[in-house]
């Protein structure tokens, strides 16, 4: 009998993803929401999703074997209170609203690894006189205590500065950080969180150095990590510019960030469930720091991993729901080297036309296994997307593997040369010049 999984958010690329597993034929894939109702929806009400959601399961006529969460919130929250509520295998839903809740997250890393946890402090962007909240000092970055993909995110390098965020950050927090409260109403928060609810900020030291993120899972206690990624961000450390896999940080660094994850998640109460942790390396000074966690697989690895393993990440949610430590080691792909690229624009214009349908197949023809998704709308401004970075526009998202990084990222400089867009302001999407990385 097949294995019944539910796939929050499940759209036609991640089904793709979830088809090319070896066994695929074993398991039936069945959506739980639309790509639009789980991925930046403009606001939304948690409890209703809740029960929407509790009664297609309850309504499906034959067991269900998991439930799989490759989007953030409130995907990955709605994953650990279903799989409560029907008896699957997930982490709690208490650990992880202590993971994914900033403040939250950040004290309990203070707790446990102080030499890894930046400076950070919490903020009201509704106090009336914000500023005297401040405990650390300028640059600092300021969020939202929920939010994702650099959402509401802003470098600070001033008093007006922090005014100017504010402003911003008081007319559009309550999209996600209502959400997010209903969902801290189904647990006990502590007392010394419990003021600093979703509508909050955190104030947090700036991070310096490289980015690199661990990907991995514990299955009743086991801890693994299956993939190392590294993210790489533009000149200015602002915007995302690629996640390259596997990492190319040195061995030593690897397993640093490894052992931290291992021993922070147990702190957490964390297990049963795939993770990700990114963190950041200062290479000068040899200092490791703790950015975030999250509680799942990332959609954004899934080529990735099927280029160099020929399997995506999916298999590891799976895996764990059938009771299996997951050990991506025996899958082999193509490619020695795989990223998924963010092509971006950093000013404000409308997209006046992108490539069309029959120009980007035919691109992707000249650049074997090549993936490339339009994410930004033709005849909009670029600043009306949803949920943007605070500092530059995505315009398309494109996935490449190579045998070596310099031939990663040739193709991709040609690939990108090769899409057509137009701007109303007749510029051309960012040229980064990436330089391969060698330690």
């Amino acid at each position: 009998m097949p294995k019944h999984f539910f796939v929050l958010g499940l759209d036609p690329l991640r089904q793709s993803y979830l088809e090319r597993l070896p066994d695929a034929s074993d398991y039936r894939f069945h959506p739980l929401f639309t790509l639009e109702e789980v991925v930046n929806p403009a606001t939304f009400d948690y409890d209703a999703m809740l029960e929407k959601a509790r009664r297609t399961l309850e309504a499906f006529p034959e067991p269900i074997t998991g439930i799989i969460a490759h989007w953030d919130f409130p995907s990955s929250v709605l994953l650990a209170h279903l799989s409560a509520m029907f008896g699957l295998r997930a982490a709690s839903l208490e650990s992880v609203l202590k993971c994914e809740h900033k403040y939250w997250s950040r004290l309990e890393q203070q707790k446990l690894m102080p030499e890894w946890t930046p400076g950070f402090c919490a903020v009201d962007p509704f106090a009336e006189k914000p500023l005297q909240q401040l405990t650390i000092d300028f640059p600092f970055w300021l969020k939202p205590i929920k939010a994702h993909s650099s959402y509401l995110g802003f470098r600070i390098d001033n008093a007006e500065q922090f005014d100017d965020a504010l402003k911003k950050i008081r007319g559009a927090v309550h999209s996600c950080g209502d959400p997010f409260n209903q969902a801290l109403a189904h647990i006990s928060v502590p007392n010394e969180v419990e003021a600093v609810d979703g509508n909050w900020c955190i104030a947090e030291q700036i991070l310096t150095g490289k980015q690199c993120g661990i990907e991995g899972s514990l299955l009743d206690g086991e801890y693994r990590v299956h993939g190392i990624v590294d993210t790489v961000k533009d000149s200015k450390n602002l915007s995302f510019t690629r996640y390259e896999y596997p990492s190319v940080w040195p061995q030593y660094a690897q397993e640093k960030i490894c052992e931290a994850g291992e021993k922070l998640l147990r702190h957490m109460g964390f297990d049963n469930s795939p993770f990700g942790i990114e963190f950041f390396w200062d290479e000068r000074c040899d200092s490791f720091r703790i950015l975030e966690i999250n509680t799942r697989i990332s959609q954004s690895h899934c080529d990735q991993f099927i280029k160099v393993h020929g399997v995506s990440n999916h298999r590891v949610p799976i895996d764990l729901a059938l009771g299996r430590v997951p050990d991506l080691s025996q899958y082999h792909g193509d490619y020695q080297t795989a990223a998924k690229f963010m092509l971006r624009r950093y000013r404000d214009t409308v997209l006046e036309s992108v490539p069309k349908q029959a120009q980007i197949e035919s691109v992707e023809r000249d650049f074997p296994d090549s993936k490339i998704v339009i994410s930004a709308d033709e005849g909009c401004r670029l600043s009306e997307q949803s949920m943007p970075d605070s500092y530059s526009f995505e315009i398309a998202n494109i996935w490449l593997g190579a045998q070596d990084q310099q031939q990663l990222l040739d193709t991709y400089h040609q690939l990108a040369d090769a899409l057509a867009f137009r701007f109303a302001d007749g510029g051309e999407p960012e040229a980064f010049q990436f330089k391969c990385v060698r330690y």
